[in-house]
């Protein structure tokens, strides 16, 4: 587990960097022209890159050869990009800030899925590794609750240039702690390191622009966590906006942002505890966590008071703890090396990209009670947890055929089949 300490601690100051984002523009935005219009639009430009970026940055880091420099020139990017924000927003023309945050944006799949592509270098494979997962999916938590209100504090106290300064700061020091990092080939289960060796295999041939998305269509494990996470964040996405409307239906206008903070405490305590259960297989794992957190949603659109949603809101969390460190430990163990950072990119931008989506579309539907909204996206969360029961269903293979479909190694195209702990 050499340099996973670093790992994390980059990956926390990387994610919490990029989860103060949207709560900062917004707020620079509004005290510099008076409109959160602005904001929004610059918001809009810095994560629309997400889905286009995600597949070419996958490409391009498995193709590298030097991928320290690779990594750590996405986060500077991203840093950079912030950075330049701080100053630009709302003081130079619009065409030149929106282009600054396309920049920025496309670095965004860097952060999340790129980083945890890391993790299979750093730590061996089998329970360890499944362990790694789960401090990693915890960094997104972590993020999620401290960046907000780091930022809302700041932008309370004073102004939101401050707390874009320090969303650059962290993104700095996560690309100077990514510059430390060991960058090398998945390490295997036993202990017994054969990089270093002579007669070592070769890695596997790069891959093509298209081979990380034939893998999530082609192997049955990645096709099922992809459409069911992507579907469950349609429903995540517009959450936010719910839950404020939510509150205010309820006779809190201002407890909005109580209900998320709710939700994203529930989610870290989920993510180091139950998300850290490495019995379970991942995919069952991940049914568990969307039902879970469907059925306390739904329970919460019925909530009489702010006190009891935010309860509620508590226990969807800890249920959604898990369902990242689930998703890693799939994308992990099933995806071909030579397209596992495509994989990991393509993943994370696709749940993103359907977030985005979600949010567009809560915004038309403002005007429906949010109770309703909040069922809704209830039944999106439960349907997705069906979804997967039904995508992963395989029926018994017949003897001999596990021979015949495992990969050869390095295999960009071929079916994966789940690593087995003695195995790459």
């Amino acid at each position: 587990m050499h340099g996973f300490g670093r790992y994390l601690a980059a990956a926390l100051a990387a994610r919490f960097a990029s989860e103060g984002m949207s709560l900062a523009v917004v707020l620079l935005a509004l005290e510099r022209t008076g409109s959160a219009a602005h904001g929004a639009f610059v918001l809009t430009a810095w994560l629309a890159p997400h889905i286009l970026a995600a597949p070419l940055a996958g490409v391009a880091a498995s193709r590298t050869r030097r991928p320290r420099l690779f990594h750590v020139g996405a986060l500077a990017g991203f840093t950079c990009a912030m950075a330049a924000l701080s100053v630009l927003l709302g003081r130079a023309p619009a065409p030149l800030v929106l282009a600054v945050a396309l920049l920025g944006g496309s670095c965004g799949p860097m952060v999340t899925g790129g980083m945890s592509s890391l993790v299979a270098g750093l730590v061996p494979a089998g329970p360890a590794r499944d362990r790694a997962y789960g401090w990693d999916a915890s960094t997104y938590n972590a993020a999620a609750v401290t960046a907000p209100a780091v930022v809302g504090l700041a932008a309370a106290l004073g102004s939101a240039a401050p707390a874009m300064a320090a969303l650059a700061l962290a993104g700095a020091l996560a690309a100077a702690l990514a510059a430390t990092l060991p960058y090398g080939a998945p390490q295997p289960a036993r202990a017994t390191d054969t990089a270093d060796s002579p007669n070592a295999p070769a890695g596997p041939p790069p891959a093509g622009l298209g081979a990380g998305l034939a893998a999530l269509w082609r192997i049955r494990e990645l096709r099922a966590i992809t459409s069911a996470t992507t579907l469950a964040f349609v429903g995540i996405g517009t959450l936010t906006t719910t839950s404020v409307l939510l509150a205010s239906r309820l006779g809190s206008p201002g407890a909005g942002g109580v209900l998320m903070t709710a939700f994203a405490v529930g989610a870290l305590a989920g993510s180091l505890t139950l998300g850290r259960i490495t019995a379970v297989e991942p995919g069952r794992l991940a049914r568990w966590a969307m039902a879970g957190t469907g059925a306390a949603l739904a329970a919460a659109a019925f909530a009489p008071s702010v006190t009891l949603a935010a309860v509620l809101f508590t226990a969807a969390g800890v249920c959604d703890g898990p369902l990242l460190t689930a998703t890693l430990r799939i994308r992990s163990e099933y995806a071909p090396d030579a397209v596992r950072t495509q994989v990991f990119t393509l993943g994370a931008g696709l749940k993103l990209t359907a977030a985005s989506v979600g949010a567009a579309l809560v915004g038309f539907a403002a005007a429906a009670p949010p109770q309703a909204l909040l069922a809704g996206i209830s039944v999106l969360i439960l349907s997705a947890a069906l979804l997967h029961a039904l995508v992963a269903r395989q029926a018994p293979a017949p003897a001999g055929a596990a021979a015949a479909t495992e990969p050869s190694e390095g295999s960009a195209t071929a079916p994966a089949g789940r690593r087995t702990p003695a195995g790459p």
